[in-house]
């Protein structure tokens, strides 16, 4: 059973993998008491005079303690990312860890301005958004309740949220980010005079991408190449 477990971990893509464990050994260390919420939560202040620089990623990581709300993060988390994942950023590791550094980072800045503590349910969110938006046929069925299209998805989970008398702020703050990267990396390339503005550096796929023969690399240009 343990190496039947082992097995199936280690099939799960690894940037979903990697997300999805880091958030649990995270919330896992906070119910053992090992660290505490105010040692992970965004603070602009304590991370530029303290340096305390780890909060620019614990914030990411932790979605509150054991309960429903946890629950239900890690399960959309788990979902959406291994669907972008093993979909569209198939073999494109590199462009995918791209995208959570372009959230990441967007988040972060608005989070200077903005009070929030936490912007991992943010992060989660730009992800169900891109998913969203890429797969706009797709019939959802929310809780058995309701019955929408993909694109709707985002919306029903801000919705949800209000309902459950939590603040919108960070859904708004993930679908705005998730329209942005959407639209500069779908929307705007296919444009007329449009091109693509968001460009993976090739550090990230020296890392984390395998070598491509010229045949596969000539693809993987004229997939990115815009549409007119």
């Amino acid at each position: 059973m343990a190496h039947s477990f082992t097995q199936e971990y280690f099939q799960i893509p690894v940037v979903t993998r990697a997300y999805t464990t880091a958030c649990i050994l995270t919330t896992a260390a906070v119910q053992l008491e090992v660290i505490t919420p105010f040692q992970l939560y965004f603070n602009p202040d304590l991370i530029i005079r303290r340096y305390q620089i780890w909060r620019l990623i614990t914030s990411f990581l932790f979605f509150g303690s054991l309960g429903f709300s946890f629950v239900f993060n890690i399960i959309f988390l788990y979902r959406y990312c291994r669907m972008l994942e093993e979909g569209c950023f198939r073999g494109r590791t590199a462009d995918f860890i791209f995208m959570f550094l372009f959230g990441g980072i967007v988040m972060t800045l608005f989070g200077l301005f903005a009070n929030v503590f936490f912007l991992g349910q943010a992060l989660i969110i730009m992800l169900v958004y891109v998913w969203s938006r890429r797969h706009p046929l797709v019939r959802m069925n929310f809780f058995g309740l309701l019955n929408f299209q993909a694109p709707f998805l985002p919306w029903v989970l801000m919705g949800f949220s209000l309902l459950l008398g939590n603040s919108i702020m960070v859904d708004l703050l993930g679908i705005s980010v998730g329209h942005m990267y959407y639209f500069l990396e779908d929307v705007f390339p296919n444009q007329p005079g449009g091109r693509k503005l968001l460009m993976t550096p090739e550090l990230l796929r020296t890392v984390f991408d395998r070598p491509e023969d010229p045949d596969q690399h000539h693809l993987r240009e004229q997939q990115e190449e815009p549409q007119n």
